[in-house]
């Protein structure tokens, strides 16, 4: 046990000489790394940041249901009894008169509504459903259509099935961006790993004809792979929290001006940890291809 930790953390000290004794090469790799592992982390973030847009939307994902203007208390009561039955999610009671007030609140509508004889408003019940599927909402739409003294029930599901479509082509393109520049990352360090074997061929032979096998030679070549892989996932959290950091004032105030409120979310630690982590198995992975190919043409 103790041979082997000493073996690994011999190649480990290799990797990080080899690493640092050439600044301005690692920096460049590192940079190339980062901004390969930059763009679907960030395409991957926008797409949580609009989901969680999308979420505190309330016409995207509450079904609003409008009673019949005879529909008295007891038709209330029933219809709020169905729904403690059908358990869609979350709802709130809107009474007429209520909702006149709020739309009396409304920028010119004070005159107008003072002008109409009576409140032309229904009673309303808000429901917000847990199952936010365009075919789930669909179905809910259909149901409480159905019910008793029900005017009407109001959803948009065409936006609600773009914007789910635009979602899924969206995490579609993400994935072909991270599949693109994680092949990109691997080649990067398979090509590192080459010029290194090749710069230090008639070493390698030498270590081979006194005994030396190739697991002990590619060691300190798997982990300059995984350390520059690593490093290059922690650039790429570097750029993409600057990015977030810079972008967060004007999309809160963009989200201000529509009457809303949203904070940007950036990368946790754990996404960090992943991202670091990702770099560094896809750079050992380039090494160790690089490492198997080019050390059998050494004889």
């Amino acid at each position: 046990m103790t041979t082997w930790l000493v073996q690994h953390l011999t190649a480990m000290r290799d990797a990080l000489r080899r690493l640092f004794g050439a600044p301005l090469n690692t920096l460049l790799s590192l940079v190339v790394i980062g901004v390969a592992l930059t763009l679907p982390t960030a395409g991957w973030l926008a797409i949580e940041n609009l989901r969680a847009v999308a979420g505190d939307n309330p016409g995207v994902q509450q079904i609003s249901i409008f009673l019949t203007l005879d529909a008295g208390q007891p038709e209330i009561a029933e219809i709020e009894s169905r729904l403690q039955q059908a358990r869609p999610g979350s709802w709130r009671y809107v009474a007429r008169d209520e909702a006149l007030k709020d739309l009396r609140k409304s920028a010119g509508m004070t005159e107008i509504i003072g002008s109409l004889p009576k409140n032309p408003l229904p009673d309303a019940f808000i429901v917000t459903p847990g199952d936010v599927q365009p075919e789930s909402l669909e179905l809910l739409a259909k149901t409480f259509a159905s019910w008793p003294k029900i005017a009407h029930v109001q959803l948009d599901s065409a936006w609600v099935k773009r914007l789910d479509a635009l979602l899924r082509l969206g995490k579609l393109i993400v994935v072909l961006l991270a599949v693109l520049f994680a092949g990109a990352l691997v080649a990067i360090t398979f090509n590192t790993i080459r010029l290194q074997i090749l710069a230090q061929a008639a070493e390698i032979e030498v270590a081979k004809l006194i005994g030396a096998t190739n697991s002990y030679i590619q060691r300190p070549l798997h982990y300059f792979g995984m350390l520059q892989g690593a490093l290059g996932g922690l650039c790429a959290a570097l750029l993409v929290s600057t990015g977030s950091h810079f972008l967060t004032p004007p999309v809160a105030e963009l989200a201000q001006l529509y009457g809303g409120s949203f904070t940007l979310q950036g990368l946790s630690t754990t996404d960090i940890v992943a991202l670091t982590a990702i770099g560094g198995g896809l750079g050992w992975l380039g090494a160790k291809i690089s490492a198997l190919i080019h050390l059998r043409r050494i004889s």
